[in-house]
């Protein structure tokens, strides 16, 4: 939010700043495709914290002073509304601030209601799995708190009942007197501590499961998603009936270690795994967010290899996230305030962020990478998210159709159909720094189901086990969504297969293609 924009010239982005830059968002009209047409907005910590990045609560009911007011918020939460955004606020369960008046009163009176909020421990249990400090010396008397991540973090513990009860009652608030539409809630994996046991425990899934129940009880179509920063096979543990997503962090390592290494060996794998395990609605994929390299900077600068990642994101299932700034291709590497740097908007005073000194000191490529530039050149980052965005949205195939991994002749290309009643999209990329001439493509070994169907209209299980997918037989028209090629049409036999189908005689070098596969002259993404 610091980040932003900012509307009263000290530097720092705010509520009214943000609200004036809605449009630029989702400006509410389904014809238009001049904003990026999202539909969610999820904002960092807004809660009064004595640190920048606000991780650090002290005080869950009011909006931070450098932010604005509360009155500030429920102008913000009105005027998405009315552009149809939904606003997820990030809420901190795992701790609060060591100023937060809670922790204070139990750190002075041991006989304080709020000491049991807290764990303390007479002597220093040592260092935590990590080799990290977790316990830490109470300025006060010859005693240790525990905080995972900081001294300034003081862990919550959960096994106190109305500490639980504190967090729906927060959540309670900001559903109804602050208008929100759900939840990011972070580091949700260490709720509850069993030992060493830090994450992943009995007891912060039982938390999770009743803390949800709370919230949905409020508001049924509340939206939460977590961040649970492990493999597939940990996140899937959350499910069914916990939040309603997570973050897809192992798609992320996924596309950035595809599109680094040029090769498309393995890629799909999480996207595959979770697809098979998860409603499409319920997991969220991304490419970086505000704790990691951006992604220009994690690809050493290319903006080529940039907007592939963005491509295969945005035609991916699930419900994609983009961090601010990436849709123009901003740059930005550790420490982390170097990953939260003021948005770009123009080459004006402070990028157009700020009529004053920006928070943060600008990146190197704030006069060359802005949103003001890349509007006025169709072929930017900022226009291929728009493009992408709106054709999401159109596109009932890439909003949520299945995901079917193809074969490629290269190793170096990526090539996915994303299917849904007979509609299809291919989405084809060529990840190498060279053009590659004559590369086919096909679908993997088809087995006829036990149903008597007629041959145009084969029934297939896929390699990937993804369950029953049907892929009408015969001839289908090709459309570049992206561009103006040609691409080849393509041939589906008789009993599911797609053999050698070449889209395009020649890949250029770090590039990807959109293609509707249509069997008529319709063509419904366009």
């Amino acid at each position: 939010m610091r980040s932003f924009k900012d509307s009263d010239g000290d530097g720092i982005g705010d509520l009214k700043g943000a609200t004036s830059k809605l449009d630029y968002i989702n400006d509410g009209n389904p014809k238009s495709t001049h904003s990026l047409g999202a539909r969610c907005i999820w904002l960092m910590p807004v809660d009064e914290s004595p640190s920048y990045h606000g991780y650090d609560v002290s005080d869950y009911y009011r909006v931070a002073r450098v932010l604005g007011t509360n009155d500030d918020f429920k102008m913000f939460a009105a005027e998405a509304h009315k552009r149809g955004i939904k606003v997820l606020v990030d809420l901190v369960l795992n701790h609060s601030s060591s100023e937060h008046p809670h922790f204070l009163e139990a750190l002075r009176d041991t006989a304080s209601p709020y000491r049991t909020w807290y764990r303390w421990s007479a002597t220093d249990p040592g260092r935590g799995p990590w080799g990290s400090d977790i316990w830490h010396k109470s300025p006060v008397r010859n005693e240790y708190y525990y905080g995972i991540f900081s001294s300034h973090m003081p862990d919550l513990n959960y096994e106190t009942t109305a500490v639980l009860d504190e967090a729906k009652r927060v959540a309670k608030f900001w559903i109804d007197s602050m208008h929100v539409d759900g939840f990011r809630l972070d580091a949700v994996s260490y709720l509850v501590e069993d030992g060493m046991h830090l994450a992943h425990t009995a007891g912060t899934h039982r938390v999770l499961r009743e803390w949800q129940a709370y919230v949905r009880g409020i508001k049924p179509d509340v939206f939460t998603v977590g961040e649970v920063t492990y493999p597939n096979d940990t996140v899937l543990t959350y499910y069914p009936d916990q939040l309603t997503s997570y973050f897809a962090f192992e798609v992320a390592d996924s596309i950035i270690s595809a599109v680094r290494r040029g090769s498309a060996t393995g890629m799909l794998a999480p996207v595959v795994q979770l697809q098979r395990t998860v409603p499409d609605g319920r997991w969220s994929p991304f490419v970086r967010n505000h704790d990691q390299v951006r992604t220009r900077t994690e690809l050493g600068g290319d903006i080529a290899k940039a907007k592939i990642a963005a491509t295969i994101l945005l035609t991916m299932p699930g419900m994609p996230f983009v961090y601010y700034g990436e849709e123009i291709g901003m740059i930005g590497a550790k420490p982390d305030e170097r990953l939260r740097t003021p948005m770009q908007w123009s080459t004006a005073h402070g990028d157009g962020f700020t009529t004053g000194t920006p928070w943060e000191q600008l990146q190197s490529d704030s006069l060359t990478t802005t949103v003001a530039g890349e509007e006025r050149d169709a072929g930017s980052m900022l226009a291929l998210h728009r493009r992408l965005i709106h054709l999401r949205d159109r596109c009932a195939a890439l909003r949520s159709g299945l995901i079917i991994q193809m074969t490629a002749s290269n190793d170096a290309v990526l090539a996915y159909l994303r299917e849904n009643d007979a509609a299809m999209v291919l989405v084809i990329a060529n990840l190498s720094d060279k053009a590659l001439t004559g590369v086919r493509v096909g679908y993997g070994e088809p087995l006829l189901s036990s149903e008597s169907a007629p041959a145009q209209h084969s029934r297939i299980v896929p390699s990937n086990e993804l369950g029953h997918v049907t892929i009408h037989s015969g001839r289908w028209k090709a459309s570049d969504l992206l561009a103006r090629e040609s691409p080849a049409s393509m041939v589906v036999t008789a009993d599911g297969r797609i053999r050698d189908y070449i889209p395009f005689a020649r890949l250029e070098p770090k590039r990807a293609y959109v293609v509707e596969l249509s069997r008529d002259t319709a063509m419904s993404c366009r």
